[in-house]
């Protein structure tokens, strides 16, 4: 039963502290507030950082002979202090993990009750330092420096059970075959005395497995494996049909049903290898964007707007997401699940943290992978996004080059020798059906010569966008999974102000696209926005090029922006596209032709060899596939022809174009297309011819 409230706060003093808590106090005068819910969208407290004290009353039933009670509160940002009737409870931390507390001597005293929660969030100042595991939300170059999360931002719930209560859950896919699935099942019971139980496992109405624990009083840790025979099995989009399966775990003591919760997961299997994934035994190249949270006040996150989200990704191509630095609300792993998006995972770290997080970050990792192992689309779990010791924005540290950058990874900070690892180990430990990493954007060093994924922003902090093509011929295991990559775009003309100011990640505007070369604003807006779109277009064609050899997939920034401010989203803050959503959905076909990318402006009568490549991301082989490739310039054309069978998931070299550049100036066109019987695709490629000098 969630509390039906209404809630009322104050901030928090240490009078209130002792005569705030009781069942006698006087809150008439304090504020409602929304729970759940953020205390900044109060407009009270619109700017508050000091913690606050929740209070609501309510009434229940005594619990009978045998039965207990419990405050579950599902989810608080980011600490809290919890007393019912005055007496204490328990501090709880961490926003994502549900906390629960037994009231079942309390309850036995009186019908009607206080609850009375006292809730911190304290502001991250130095970001080189944080404490609060709260990532994204509290240090993110895309907006919202000054937000403060706080607040009770899920259900706060009462619950009965008998004397054990299944505290915890977690239920994960090991493996799979035609024949069967492979269950494993783990489970911490709270249990009010010692006794002995029996747990039952159904899997979609099937009983398939019964197992007896002897309990001590307290929490108990228990396992168990449940074969599930002729399984129905869970594919991404655009493999396979996404079979959803309800398990559901039972408690008996003696006849009677203590607690049971049902779950629902998907029969699959999923590996890594040197950066390639696999699902059931096929590989997948990944087409992927970084998510940030979907509002700030991630409360007010629909479910309708988290799988509209989604929804926009898969419509783009793309079969992953990345849930950057941070935990977002259960119902976009729900919806992930039924639209078959793989999911990405981070812990809500971002950038430097102080060494006392290490413990309560361990702790968290397991309790992550209790809340969310059972969701087929969760692919992989990453410890830490970009472990920098860092102030304000990436920007910082991306600066001064692709070979600054690299010399800089190569002195690793104690976040990602001693924090990431412990990190990790704790994914492996609760979870060994889905591969863990340290952290995200790892360059080749000491003792991990062969790298990690990476961030590599070439047209944006370093480079031009066409030099990734040569960094990842002359470094391979920098690019075997890129999982940061983009530019910024304005989504309106009162947005183009931003373009001038002092936001570090927003100075590359001054070399890409300058402000002041444009007289009118909405000029500027639409020149960021192409910008990006032919940043993004080129630089998926390049990794969709290296297709496994060596690169296994990508992730650009972003899907779209968390705030109405200049963004790296191919979305704006109200999902509406810019150019870029289109230039990415083209760039993500399952099937594309494309041709190594000619200079921006090339010179009459110089010579170049274009080879022209087909990217097949269909399970089957594309037969008698015709390819053209047409040069034109004013004034004249030329046309290439080649024919062949393209395998299926593969990258075929179709066949070299020599072409001696026309002394026309004006606009040089490449378009190269591809037909078949069942698959069409085209693309198109502009320069500009100029005289020699």
């Amino acid at each position: 039963m969630e509390l039906p409230g209404p809630w009322r706060a104050i901030v928090a003093t240490d009078d209130l502290r002792r005569t705030g808590i009781g069942l006698d106090t006087d809150d008439r005068a304090w504020t409602v507030v929304d729970v759940p819910g953020h205390w900044r969208t109060t407009p009270a407290f619109a700017d508050n950082d000091a913690p606050l004290l929740y209070r609501t009353r309510f009434s229940v039933p005594q619990p009978r002979p045998g039965q207990r009670a419990w405050i579950v509160l599902d989810g608080v940002f980011y600490q809290a202090d919890v007393w019912l009737d005055g007496a204490y409870l328990g501090d709880p931390e961490g926003y994502f993990v549900a906390h629960a507390f037994d009231i079942t001597e309390l309850a036995k005293l009186t019908s009607d009750h206080v609850l009375a929660v006292e809730v911190s969030c304290s502001p991250q100042r130095d970001k080189t330092d944080k404490r609060n595991l709260t990532g994204a939300f509290q240090h993110h170059e895309l907006g919202g420096p000054e937000w403060n999360p706080g607040g009770i931002w899920r259900p706060v719930r009462l619950e009965t059970t008998g004397t054990v209560r299944l505290d915890r859950l977690r239920v994960l896919c090991r493996d799979v075959a035609e024949d069967h699935a492979h269950l494993r099942l783990h489970a911490r019971l709270d249990s009010a005395a010692p006794t002995r139980v029996e747990v039952r496992t159904t899997v979609d109405g099937r009983p398939l497995a019964q197992r007896e624990f002897s309990l001590a009083t307290g929490l108990n840790e228990v396992d168990w494996d449940v074969d599930v025979p002729e399984p129905a099995l869970w594919w991404p989009w655009g493999l396979g049909d996404q079979q959803l399966t309800d398990v559901t775990v039972e408690v008996f003591v003696g006849d009677e049903c203590s607690d049971g919760r049902t779950v629902r997961t998907g029969l699959r299997q999923v590996a890594m290898d040197h950066w390639t994934f696999t699902v059931n035994g096929e590989s997948l190249f990944l087409l992927g964007a970084n998510l940030a949270p979907a509002r700030l006040d991630l409360a007010n996150a629909t479910p309708e707007l988290l799988r509209h989200d989604l929804q926009l990704a898969k419509e783009a191509g793309l079969n992953l997401v990345r849930v950057q630095g941070h935990v977002s609300h259960p119902a976009l792993y729900d919806a992930a699940d039924e639209l078959g998006m793989l999911v990405w995972q981070d812990m809500p770290l971002q950038w430097g943290y102080q060494r006392s997080v290490r413990r309560q970050a361990v702790r968290q990792a397991g309790e992550l992978v209790d809340l969310l192992g059972h969701h087929p689309s969760i692919l992989v779990w990453c410890g830490h996004n970009e472990p920098l010791e860092l102030r304000d924005t990436r920007a910082l540290a991306l600066g001064g080059g692709i070979a600054h950058h690299m010399l800089r990874e190569q002195r690793p900070s104690w976040n990602e020798l001693l924090l990431d690892p412990w990190i990790k180990r704790a994914f492996e430990r609760a979870d060994e059906t889905r591969p863990a990493i340290a952290h995200s954007d790892h360059v080749p060093r000491p003792p991990l010569f062969s790298g990690g994924d990476t961030h590599l922003f070439f047209g944006w902090y370093h480079g031009a966008a066409a030099d990734l093509g040569g960094f990842a011929s002359a470094v391979p295991r920098m690019v075997r999974f890129v999982s940061d990559f983009g530019a910024p775009s304005a989504a309106n003309p009162a947005q183009a102000r931003a373009g001038s100011s002092d936001r570090p990640d927003l100075a590359p505007f001054a070399d890409h696209v300058p402000p002041d070369r444009y007289a009118r604003p909405e000029a500027w807006v639409e020149a960021t926005q192409r910008y990006q779109a032919e940043l993004l277009r080129t630089q998926i064609e390049t990794l969709r090029r290296l297709k496994y050899r060596p690169t296994g997939g990508l992730c650009f920034s972003h899907l779209f922006d968390p705030i109405d401010e200049i963004g790296f989203g191919i979305l704006d803050v109200h999902r509406a596209p810019k150019a870029a959503y289109q230039a990415v959905t083209d760039a993500c076909r399952r099937v594309i032709v494309v041709a190594d990318r000619l200079p921006a402006e090339v010179t009459a009568g110089s010579m170049h060899a274009v080879d022209i490549h087909v990217v097949n991301d269909e399970r089957r082989t594309i037969a008698g596939a015709r390819c053209t490739a047409t040069l034109r310039w004013p004034g004249g054309s030329h046309r290439w022809a080649f024919e062949g069978d393209v395998e299926a998931d593969s990258v075929a070299r179709i066949g070299t174009v020599q072409l001696v550049v026309a002394d026309a100036p004006g606009e040089l066109w490449l378009d190269v297309t591809l037909e078949s019987p069942d698959v069409a695709a085209s693309n198109r490629y502009v320069s500009i011819i100029a005289r020699p000098t």
